[in-house]
């Protein structure tokens, strides 16, 4: 039986149960320590080998095959990374130069961690000796050769300079090259005859400052002299007359390989050879001037100059109009013309002139003639022929252009705008609608107006500013003149007044009211009707108060009045108003204020009298309806009889004896009060009775006393009113309903009128009644008999 089974699943057991305890725990890590270390010193000598190594110490757990990134920076610049699970770097510099120099540090980074090492300077001092070298050390003066200084075993970016030091020991620096690695080659150029020494060296910049290497080897060198001046002769002479021939001879004597000759006039080559050159040509008017003979050996460039003027026989033509201002319909004369020079070789009869337009012969004369027109105009030109001994000669003239000017047409003035306001200032524009430019206009007008513009542009206008005027016809006065030459157009008088919109200001605003001046009724229609005298239609009238803000109303009408209405005046509606007026003038003008007020309404003066005349005659019902209630209740009352709810019984009478004679006494007695007070048989009861302390509700009860026996009281016959005040005793027990009080006031009102009727008690006079008023007690019994 195969027992790999079972092998396998106790290999597999055995591997989890190594790891479990593994699976169970947290891994975790920390960087102790990065240390850097320059070997075998900080400062060395240039070409000594450096190590420089980086070490890191770190703590962790459960962290197999931890990874460390290495990055070591000089002057916080990359210069080595690594990544590895050693926990150390090397970096070496085999062997440290300058270039090296620096501070170094170096940072490890594990996982999301990362630590850096204190910085460390390294300093390698010294230079390499550059070396020169020349691909010639013999060249001619201005030859150019290869110089190629080099330190091959340096690093970084040199900059390498090139000296010559002459045989005085003085030193010139010839060149320095652009920043480059350790080695340079540069072309150099030397014009001084003669023997000196070439040596160069560099420098390198480092952050630490600028280093200096020392001097190359000297290499000396022999500049020879290049002898290629070449010589340049001109025959027949170097001053001639235009026709006759010349020759230019330019040539190098004795030179070395590869020279050649250029011929040159005006930086333009006339001919070119190797070593030597013959230039013939026949002199012309324009071949004055310097020519040059160059000989050129490689960059090597020597040169010979000669002048030569060429003299001309006759001038050249000349071609002239007349008049100078050419205007359309005038008549124009085109005249060639030369000037001879030379007699003895130009005879003037042997000079043929023709005429021509666009390159097209016109005629074969000297002068051309015709009448300006637009067809006409063109770029004119004349040619002038003549014959010397040996030579034909044909010359032409410069182009003359020939353009008929256009006169100004008749000018129109009219106001910038179009608008003019009386009264403001304004501008006016003076125009021609055809004409050639510079037409210059002038313009008159009222008070010795005098003013010119010029338009030499197109699109430039001739605006002239004007001062107010005040009446239309003023416009009239204004003209304007337009020239372009000898001629003048004038504008048409009128044109300016027929073209011009004028708006006349509205003069001052009169308010008034309608239907008249002063206080205005309540409920009453208002008209404020506001009023110009002059200014263009139409015009805006607006309305104010001054109590308001705001406009009551505005209106605009093709008259000179406005009109603004108020409906039902109240009383809210007086105060100060004014009106405003303006027109297409923008002038706003100002009424003066109007004061309006507002009086109550008829009616309403009607509705007060009546209701105070009927609040009177109110009254008086009422005053006298009072008095024949009062009456009629003393004729219906006989007597008053009061009797007390309390256990203690009192009573006050007052007999008709008493009354007639308080009736009967002397006049000063009249309308004095006669008490009469009886006193009960039970006063000692009434003296340790309790008295309430409240104030007891006076009660009035108007009783009519009965008539009198004629028999017993012939005095007073009539009736009297006898009123009763009772004033409740709140005693310990509770009052009876048929009593009301303890005290009684008897008041007796006697009729003393003899002339009423005895059917009506209440029409008694007032001034006949008397008051009698009685305080007392008295007992049950006596007011028993009373009655």
């Amino acid at each position: 039986m195969d027992s790999r089974p079972p092998n396998l699943l106790l290999l597999l057991l055995t591997s989890l149960l190594h790891f479990w305890p593994c699976a169970g725990q947290r891994s975790s890590y920390i960087i102790d320590t990065v240390g850097l270390a320059i070997l075998p010193s900080s400062t060395v000598e240039s070409g000594t080998p450096v190590t420089i190594r980086c070490q890191v110490s770190v703590s962790y757990s459960n962290m197999p095959n931890l990874t460390h990134t290495f990055q070591l920076t000089r002057d916080d610049v990359p210069v080595y990374s690594s990544v590895t699970t050693q926990d150390s770097v090397i970096y070496e510099l085999s062997p440290a130069r300058a270039a090296d120099s620096g501070n170094y540090e170096c940072r490890v980074t594990v996982k999301d961690k990362s630590k850096s090492t204190f910085s460390q300077k390294l300093d390698v001092t010294g230079l390499q000796t550059p070396i020169l070298y020349l691909n010639k050390t013999s060249p001619y003066e201005s030859e150019e050769f290869t110089a190629t200084c080099s330190a091959p075993e340096e690093k970084g970016s040199l900059v390498f300079r090139f000296y010559q030091r002459f045989g005085t020991g003085e030193s010139q620096k010839i060149k320095q090259s652009a920043v480059s690695g350790n080695s340079s080659e540069t072309t150099l150029v030397l014009r001084q005859v003669g023997d000196s020494f070439l040596y160069c060296d560099y420098e390198i910049n480092l952050v630490s400052g600028i280093r200096r290497s020392n001097r190359s080897n000297e290499i000396q060198v022999i500049v020879k002299g290049l002898y290629i001046a070449p010589i340049m002769n001109v025959l027949p002479d170097r001053n001639v007359f235009e026709g006759d021939v010349m020759e230019v001879v330019c040539k190098v004597v004795n030179p070395p390989k590869n020279v050649e000759v250029f011929l040159t006039r005006d930086k333009r080559v006339l001919k070119q050879a190797p070593v030597s050159l013959i230039y013939r040509f026949t002199a012309q008017e324009d071949h004055s001037g310097e020519l040059v003979c160059k000989a050129e050996w490689g960059s090597v460039q020597k040169e010979t100059y000669e002048t030569v003027t060429v003299r001309e026989l006759f001038s050249k033509p000349r071609l002239t109009v007349e008049p100078i201002d050419i205007f359309e319909g005038d008549r124009f004369k085109l005249t060639c013309s030369v000037s001879i020079y030379v007699p003895e070789r130009i005879n003037n009869d042997t000079m043929r002139f023709s005429i021509y337009k666009n390159n097209i012969n016109l005629v074969n004369t000297e002068t051309y003639i015709n009448v300006a027109h637009p067809s006409k105009n063109g770029n004119y030109t004349c040619k002038a022929q003549a014959s010397s001994l040996n030579h034909n000669f044909i010359k032409e003239s410069p182009t003359v252009t020939v353009k008929a000017k256009v006169p100004a047409s008749k000018p129109v003035l009219r106001v910038v705008g179009g608008t003019l306001v009386l009264g403001k200032l304004f501008q006016l524009l003076c125009h021609s609608d055809s004409g050639t430019l510079p037409i210059t206009y002038t313009l008159y007008g009222p008070n010795k107006m005098f003013a010119v513009r010029r338009v030499s542009q197109p699109g430039e206008q001739a605006i002239f500013n004007s001062s107010a005027i005040y009446k239309n016809s003023d416009l009239n006065d204004f003209l304007c003149h337009a020239k372009n030459g000898h001629k003048t157009s004038i504008t048409d008088p009128g044109q300016l007044l027929r073209s011009t919109s004028i708006i006349e200001p509205v003069s001052k605003p009169v308010l008034s009211v309608r239907p008249g001046m002063g206080d205005v009724s309540e409920g009453q229609d208002v008209t404020l009707v506001c009023s110009v005298q002059k200014g263009t239609l139409p015009i805006s009238f607006t309305w104010y108060r001054k109590e308001l803000k705001g406009a009551l109303g505005n209106y605009t009408a093709k008259k000179l009045e406005g009109s603004h209405k108020i409906h039902n005046v109240r009383g809210e509606h007086q105060g100060q108003y004014y009106c405003v007026s303006t027109n297409p003038a923008n002038e706003t003008k100002e009424s003066y204020t109007i004061t309006i007020g507002v009086k109550m309404a008829g009616w309403k003066k009607g509705l007060i009298a009546a209701f105070c005349i009927l609040l009177i005659l109110a009254l008086i019902l009422v005053i006298g309806f009072k008095r024949r209630l009062l009456r009629f209740k003393r004729k219906t009352s006989g007597e008053l009889s009061v009797k007390s709810a309390s256990t203690k019984t009192e009573r006050l009478s007052l007999t008709q004896a008493e009354v007639n004679e308080a009736a009967n006494v002397t006049p000063g007695m009249m309308g004095k009060s006669v008490w009469s007070e009886h006193v009960s048989g039970s006063e000692s009861e009434d003296q340790n009775s309790v008295t309430s302390p409240e104030k007891p509700e006076p009660q009035y009860t108007e009783v009519q006393t009965r008539q009198a026996d004629p028999n017993k009281a012939p005095v007073k016959k009539g009736t009297e009113t006898v009123y009763s005040e009772v004033r409740n005793s709140k005693q310990g027990v509770p009052e009876q309903a048929d009593g009301q009080g303890s005290v009684e006031y008897a008041q007796l009102n006697h009729d003393t009128d003899h002339h009423s009727d005895h059917g009506n008690h209440g029409d008694h006079s007032a001034q006949d009644d008397h008051i009698d008023e009685i305080d007392g007690s008295v007992d049950n019994n006596t007011a028993d008999q009373g009655e």
